[in-house]
This record gives C-alpha cells, sequence and structure tokens, in this order.
C-alpha cells in the first residue's frame, strides 16, 4: 500500500473525464488506485501486481500531474529512460509570496519564452505550479534543463542561461555525431559495390 498526496486541485485531472486517466494507470501497472478528493489522498494497492517497476513508473506519473503536468505528459513516464526531477522554489526564496510569484515569472518567462526556450533545447517537459518547478524527460534532458532553472533561481541573466543552453545543445550534437562514427568504424572498412578503389590499386 503507497499513499500519495496531490493538491485538491489536481484531483479531477488525477481521475480524468469518466476516470479514464485513474482507469489507465490501473491497467498499465496492475494496481487498484483509490482517490480521495477531498483530501487529494491516492492510495495505491500493488498487491496483485506482478511488476515492480511499473509500480513505481505509476508513482511518479502520479506526482508529475500533482506537479501541473497534463496526463498526456505525465504518461512519458512510463517509457524506459524517462526521469522526473521536482525543484522546490522555496529553497531558493524561502517562504516569501512576493519571491515566489517574481521567480516563477522569471521562469516562464514573457509570453512563456524562456519556458520555451529550456524545453526546445533541452527535450524536456517543464511545470511550474505552486511552489515548485518540475521536468520530464530523458537523463541529460533533465539534467540541463535542472541546472538552467537552478541558474534563474540564484539569479543568473537569462541571456547567461540562454548560453549555457546552447552550448550543452551543441556539446550533444558532437556527442552523437562522435557515437556514430564510432558505431560506423567497429563495422569496418570493407568497401561497398559503390565504392571506389583506392587510388593505384586498379588493374
Amino acid at each position: 500500500m503507497k499513499i500519495i498526496r496531490v493538491p485538491i486541485d489536481r484531483v479531477g485531472a488525477m481521475i480524468g473525464k469518466n476516470g479514464e486517466v485513474k482507469r489507465a494507470l490501473e491497467e498499465r501497472a496492475g494496481v487498484e488506485i483509490q482517490i480521495d478528493s477531498e483530501s487529494g489522498e491516492v492510495v495505491l494497492d500493488s498487491t496483485k501486481a506482478k511488476d515492480p517497476l511499473a509500480i513505481m513508473k505509476v508513482e511518479e506519473v502520479i506526482k508529475a500531474i500533482g506537479r501541473g503536468f497534463s496526463p498526456e505528459k505525465a504518461y512519458r513516464l512510463m517509457e524506459d529512460e524517462m526521469y522526473l526531477q521536482i525543484l522546490d522554489i522555496h529553497d531558493y526564496v524561502g517562504k516569501s509570496t512576493k519571491h515566489l510569484r517574481r521567480i516563477k515569472a522569471r521562469i516562464i518567462g514573457k509570453n512563456g519564452k524562456t519556458r520555451r526556450i529550456i524545453e526546445g533545447m533541452t527535450g524536456a517537459f517543464l511545470s511550474i505550479y505552486g511552489g515548485t518547478v518540475s521536468m520530464i524527460g530523458d537523463f541529460n534532458g533533465v539534467e540541463v534543463s535542472k541546472t538552467a532553472v537552478d541558474m534563474i533561481l540564484n539569479g543568473s541573466e537569462h541571456a547567461t542561461v540562454y548560453k549555457y543552453l546552447e552550448r550543452k545543445r551543441r556539446e550533444a550534437k558532437l556527442a552523437k555525431l562522435d557515437s556514430i562514427v564510432a558505431v560506423d568504424a567497429d563495422e569496418g572498412d570493407e568497401l561497398g559495390p559503390f565504392d571506389e578503389e583506392p587510388d593505384g590499386s586498379e588493374e
């Protein structure tokens, strides 16, 4: 038995239209989910479940929905190599409501610009909800977006953050290129049917 609390205003998203979100999660992991719409308490009964990893993934999906992600984006956590990271903004600004609003506005940016840039550069989804910033993505995407958000929370200028994101994207492209070259090298140097013979080898 596992108990997870979600904000009251996220209970509707957790249940879904006609209970479709709750039902989908139960079917995917073989668990029974009970949701208290008054307290926001979500109880997972996994006594009949066969896959412990699927249960853990469902827990992450529930947490993600509770942190403001749509169920569609939260479902990504059911995939292999997808992760959820949650940062508590209060750890940076304390309990001040004024500072909280200001820093959330900096993360979102004018007309959502900053959030879109972080998501576009990292491939990770962001949700700024309540006093938290959350990310869903692969390991590298989550780590880079986490660092970018951390920089903003610590007062870095947006231009500095964007330069960091650009540098990490270039590094990721180079790493991908290196891996492709390495695979090609492992496959050997045999000539294909349309390759030319080296100079001096033609008869």
